[in-house]
């Protein structure tokens, strides 16, 4: 891309943050990396001498370019430090900022605050964006989500335009297979939600097992730092007893109806610490899948804040 030759002041990338966030954690599914990430365009922007960036027309588009090819790298390296994750690897849950109240540590500024809830971010989604190859996942994201043209991402990708349009239809054919059927409302979403929680609560096997597919699937995210399936478990009568045998061993647990990714989901609250943020996706009014994230280094978010 040329950049221009007009000036333009460093301030002007001030407000880009925010945007800049968004795109790196539809492409990490992290909200450390994408903070790293983005902080790193930033300290690459300011060591550009002055007289090169106010030649910049875009410091917008520059940044964006930069953040997609350092998340780029990102993601090329993940995926071997995935492979020595202990268990499954999830991406970050996010909680909505209207359920909010003001706990210990909700002054402090969090990306996560930044992060817009939308269809790009429910966890059903980002676990598809996860099957992608990092260049497909960089052209589906940066195209089909936030509408870069392939021009601008062929610079990203160090591709020619075509190249990267056919990236992001690949990308695409893997999204359309991997959907649902019918698209729970959300209203029908919510309350499978609460049916679940309802028949957890009570310890209630029969309960769960009618509430979910016969082939539904539980992956949880222990990261090795709490206690979670290192596989994921499949049938909804095996779900269904090991959430029972989960509540058998956590006497006091609490469960919280909140939005997770934006969408119905539940938290798992233990003497005020949470201890499971829980998401669902369900196809002819049944649960199908269900992510469990227990890493408390992806629950720093939910622990800054009370959720009452």
């Amino acid at each position: 891309m040329s950049w221009g030759t007009a000036g333009a002041s460093a301030d002007g990338t001030a407000g880009e943050r925010r945007q800049l966030l968004n795109v790196a954690y539809r492409l990490l599914g992290s909200v450390a990396e994408s903070e790293d990430a983005v902080q790193e365009a930033y300290t690459r922007w300011y060591a550009l001498p002055r007289g090169r960036r106010d030649e910049i027309t875009s410091p917008g588009a520059w940044l964006t370019t930069v953040t997609g090819r350092i998340c780029l790298d990102v993601l090329g390296s993940a995926r071997v430090r995935r492979e020595r994750y202990v268990g499954a690897w999830l991406p970050d849950p996010l909680p909505d900022r209207a359920e909010w109240g003001h706990g210990p540590g909700a002054d402090l500024v969090d990306p996560a605050d930044q992060l817009v809830l939308d269809e790009s971010v429910t966890m059903a989604f980002l676990v598809v964006l996860e099957s992608m190859t990092p260049a497909e996942r960089v052209a589906f994201v940066l195209h089909d989500v936030f509408r870069y043209p392939f021009a601008e991402i062929a610079d990203v990708l160090g591709r020619t335009p075509a190249a990267c349009k056919q990236l992001a239809a690949s990308a695409r054919r893997r999204v359309r297979a991997a959907q649902t059927p019918v698209s729970a409302a959300a209203t029908r979403r919510a309350e499978a939600v609460r049916q679940v929680k309802e028949a957890w609560e009570s310890k209630d096997v029969a309960a769960l097992v009618d509430l979910l597919d016969p082939a539904a699937v539980m992956t949880a995210d222990g990261g090795g730092l709490a206690g979670a399936a290192l596989r994921p478990i499949e049938g909804g009568a095996r779900i269904a007893q090991y959430m029972v045998a989960i509540a058998d061993k956590a006497p006091g647990l609490e469960l919280l109806e909140r939005s997770v990714n934006g969408a119905p989901g539940l938290v798992a609250r233990r003497d005020g610490v949470v201890m499971t943020v829980a998401s669902f996706d369900l196809s002819d009014g049944r649960v199908t899948r269900i992510w469990a994230v227990r890493n408390p280094e992806k629950l720093r978010p939910w622990a800054r804040h009370d959720l009452s």
